[in-house]
């Protein structure tokens, strides 16, 4: 089970590059629209599961801020250059969100990816989701192993690598940051 870390520097979270991570606002869509169209034709395939054409990536980004899709972005000097999405799964019986990510070439392998997941798993706690789901096609490597690293149970299905993440509940999770708001409140 997947525990969300240390929850005291969660609102912006600083990488080993010069951003910082946090929640999209619906004022982002522009900026998260030109990162999806930036992504070179490996991390778009990446990222879709497949070709994508610019109009659907276009398509795709305001569909994302219209449904209600949780985005957390790495925003350096102005810019999203990084992404990790929370798509609510409808009809599961457990509350279980998928999410997808996606990091321009020049930044990959600095990090991002891991804290983009983990401010996505916290988000996820807070809206009560227990279970994450990532879908990715079997030669996305780097998808794998950063699911790997957030305790993915990974599994070959219908041609697709297909990931679970089962997280802990959130009153376990917020338990220690709610006994330190209250001893601070009792002050």
């Amino acid at each position: 089970m997947i525990e969300s870390g240390d929850m005291n520097d969660m609102a912006t979270l600083k990488t080993n590059a010069s951003g910082v991570i946090r929640q999209l606002r619906p004022s982002d869509l522009s900026k998260f629209r030109e990162h999806l169209g930036r992504l070179d034709i490996e991390s778009r395939r990446d990222r879709f599961n497949g070709p994508s054409s610019d109009a659907f990536v276009e398509a795709y980004a305001e569909r994302a801020f219209r449904a209600g899709t949780t985005v957390i972005g790495y925003v350096e000097n102005g810019e999203v250059l990084g992404a990790a999405e929370l798509h609510e799964i409808d009809g599961d019986g457990e509350p279980t969100g998928e999410i997808a990510f996606s990091v321009e070439r020049t930044l990959q392998h600095r990090g991002i990816g891991s804290r983009l997941f983990q401010r996505l798993i916290w988000h996820a706690h807070a809206l009560g989701y227990t279970q994450l789901r990532v879908t990715t096609h079997p030669q996305n490597q780097a998808m794998k192993r950063l699911a790997s690293k957030f305790d993915a149970r990974l599994r070959f299905e219908g041609g697709e690598t297909v990931g679970l993440i089962e997280l802990e509940p959130a009153e376990e999770v917020f338990a220690p940051q709610m006994m330190s708001q209250a001893r601070f409140l009792a002050a």
